[in-house]
């Protein structure tokens, strides 16, 4: 096992054991846990992040494809863009969901508010500037 992995693992057990909030460098933060199939591996994989919640539009959340910053996509973002629907685990809720890549001006919006909420995500778009942009996906509740 990876050393990310190992570190994935710890804070999917400490999700699932703290009804879906963790601590460290997450810490009052939103968190999902990201049902997906690896597209080339056909695994199951699980993958934790940060959502922004649809403050207009319950049951929608936004993801993020920041990798951290990294020069390239996650490869949970092909994974569900391919797949088009997933589960996901919010709080002690586990349901299906249908993925929107969202783009334009609404992409920018969402972004923006994600940032000004945690400024880590600012660090990632300077990171990845004249690399790649950092897509957004909306997650609707199935």
């Amino acid at each position: 096992m990876s050393e990310h992995d190992d570190w994935n693992t710890q804070i999917i057990n400490e999700f699932r054991a703290n009804e879906g909030r963790v601590g460290g460098p997450f810490e009052g933060a939103p968190m999902v846990l990201l049902h997906h199939r690896g597209r080339k591996s056909g695994r199951e994989l699980l993958t934790p992040l940060m959502y922004l919640p649809d403050e207009e539009v319950p049951g929608t959340i936004y993801v993020f494809a920041s990798k951290a910053g990294a020069p390239t996509h996650p490869d949970w973002y092909y994974n569900l863009t391919t797949a088009g629907s997933s589960d996901v685990e919010v709080g002690t809720d586990t349901y299906r969901v249908t993925v929107e890549e969202v783009t334009g001006e609404q992409r920018d919006r969402i972004y923006r508010e994600q940032s000004s909420r945690y400024p880590g995500f600012a660090d990632y778009v300077r990171k990845t500037e004249g690399i790649r942009t950092i897509p957004v996906l909306a997650l609707h509740r199935a």
